[in-house]
C-alpha cells in the first residue's frame, strides 16, 4: 500500500558478501550496471465485455457512504484518513524505484493492456491508472476509500483521461463495479515489512471477485527476507536513552519501545549474517490465510561481530510480462520509502564467524486492529561467547 515515511536517504549497494537471495522459483533479481533507462529497475529472469465510459462514476460508493461519528470510527476509518494528505503521496511518487518499476512494467507491455479492462486497487493519486490508460487500456476502474480520490479525479480530467478512467470512492469490499470481470489488476499494496496495513487482503478479494481466469496482477510475486544486523549505536540511541533522562530512570518506556519494530535505513555493512526468505507469495494464488505465517530460520554469521536485532526487507516481481522485472527494498540496494524494518533485541548476541542462530518467526494481523502486525520471535543460539533461548513479541503499529 502507499505508506508514509520520514526521510529520504539513498543507500548504495555494495558488498559481494551480501548477495541477494532468490526472489521466486530460485531466480534472483538482477540489478544491471546502468540498466536501460533507469538503474533502480531490476530485471527478473523468471520463467513463467463492452463498457460504457462514464468518466466520474461514483454513485455506487456514494449511495453507501454514511456520516460516521467520532465515537463510531474504526481503525480502518483513521487508516483511510491518513492517505488523504498529499505529503504521503508526494513521497511515494518521488520514490523512483517504486514508481518507475510500475511505469516500465506497464508501458513496456502495451500488448497486455491494449483494449483491456483494468482495476486499480487503492489508486491514490491515480498514477497507475494513467499509466494503464497510456498503455492502451479500454477502460480503467480506479478505487480508493481515501478522500485523495477527489484530487485524483481532477488530475485524471486535467490529463485528458476522464473518458478512460472511472474513479470510485469506497472500500473495494463494499462497492460494485459496472462490469462483471476485469483483465488486469494493478495495485501498490505493499507496506512496511511487506504486510503492514493488510491491504493485500483487499487485492485478494478483488482478484477472487473480478479477475478473469488466467488474468494478470501487477505485481504477482513477493518475498520477505530476514537477516541478523549489528546496530549498536542506533540501539543505544533509541532504547538505552531511557535509562537516564535528565537524571531520571524512565526504563518503563524502554520496555514498551523495544517491542515496537523500527522502520529505518540500515547500512549494508551492518548486515552480519546471510539473509533467508521467511515468506513467499504468489499473488495469483495465495489466500488470506497465507498472510498469517510461521517460518523457521537459520542465520549464519559472516564474521566475528554482534547481533543487536534482525532486519526484514522484501522484493516484488512482475513475472507475467514479456521481460520480467522487479525491485528490492534491501539495505544493499537503492533507497525506497519502505526502508527496512528492524526487530531489536534487548540482549546483544556475541557471534563468531560460522556460528548460527536459529528459531521461528511468526506474523499475523493484530486482532483488535488488523492494520497492525503482531510478530513473534523464538530465538535459539549457543555460541562460544554467548547463549540465547527466548521468545519475544513485537507489534508493528
Amino acid at each position: 500500500m502507499e505508506t508514509s515515511s520520514k526521510r529520504s536517504v539513498e543507500c548504495e549497494g555494495e558488498a559481494a558478501s551480501n548477495k541477494r537471495p532468490a526472489l521466486a522459483n530460485d531466480h534472483a533479481i538482477i540489478v544491471p550496471d546502468g540498466a536501460d533507462r533507469d538503474e533502480s529497475v531490476h530485471h527478473v529472469p523468471l520463467g513463467n465485455d463492452e463498457v460504457e465510459t462514464t468518466g466520474e462514476l461514483n454513485q455506487t460508493a456514494k449511495q453507501k457512504e454514511e456520516d460516521v461519528s467520532a465515537e463510531d470510527r474504526t481503525s480502518k476509518d483513521y487508516y483511510f484518513d491518513s492517505y488523504a494528505h498529499h505529503a504521503i503521496h508526494e513521497e511515494m511518487l518521488k520514490d523512483d524505484v517504486r514508481t518507475k518499476t510500475y511505469q516500465m512494467a506497464i508501458m513496456d507491455n502495451k500488448h497486455l493492456f491494449q483494449d483491456k479492462i483494468i482495476l486499480d486497487v487503492g489508486c491514490g493519486t491515480g498514477i497507475l491508472s494513467m499509466f494503464a490508460a497510456q498503455a492502451g487500456a479500454k477502460h480503467v476502474y480506479a478505487v480508493d476509500c481515501s478522500s485523495i480520490i477527489d484530487q485524483a479525479r481532477k488530475i485524471v480530467e486535467r490529463n485528458g483521461f476522464a473518458d478512460k478512467i472511472t474513479l470510485i470512492k469506497g472500500k473495494v469490499e463494499e462497492i460494485d463495479l459496472p462490469v462483471d470481470h476485469v483483465d488486469i489488476i494493478v495495485s501498490e499494496w505493499m507496506g512496511y515489512m511487506l504486510l503492514y496495513e493488510s491491504m493485500l487482503d483487499t487485492v485478494i478479494y478483488a482478484r477472487d471477485r473480478w479477475l478473469i481466469p488466467n488474468g494478470i496482477i501487477f505485481p504477482d510475486k513477493a518475498v520477505l527476507f530476514m537477516a541478523g544486523v549489528e546496530d549498536g549505536s542506533v540501539k543505544r540511541e533509541r532504547f538505552d536513552y531511557w535509562h537516564d533522562v535528565y537524571g531520571f530512570d524512565m526504563t518503563p518506556i524502554k520496555e514498551i519501545a523495544i517491542t515496537e519494530p523500527v522502520v529505518d535505513v540500515i547500512d549494508p555493512k551492518a548486515i552480519v549474517t546471510n539473509a533467508v526468505p521467511i515468506l513467499r507469495l504468489d499473488i495469483l494464488t495465495c489466500k488470506k490465510e497465507d498472510l498469517e505465517f510461521t517460518a523457521k530460520f537459520r542465520l549464519q554469521a559472516h564474521r566475528d561481530d554482534y547481533i543487536h536485532g534482525f532486519v526484514t526487507y522484501f522484493e516484488c516481481a512482475f513475472s507475467q510480462i514479456h521481460k520480467p522485472i522487479g525491485f528490492t527494498t534491501a539495505p544493499f540496494a537503492r533507497y525506497t520509502h519502505w526502508k527496512q524494518t528492524i526487530l531489536y533485541l534487548e540482549d546483544t548476541i556475541t557471534v563468531c564467524a560460522g556460528e548460527s542462530c536459529e528459531g521461528e518467526i511468526s506474523c499475523q494481523p493484530n486482532r483488535r486492529n488488523p492494520r497492525d502486525l503482531d510478530i513473534g520471535l523464538n530465538l535459539r543460539f549457543k555460541g562460544r561467547y554467548s547463549n540465547c533461548d527466548k521468545s519475544i513479541k513485537f507489534r508493528l503499529r
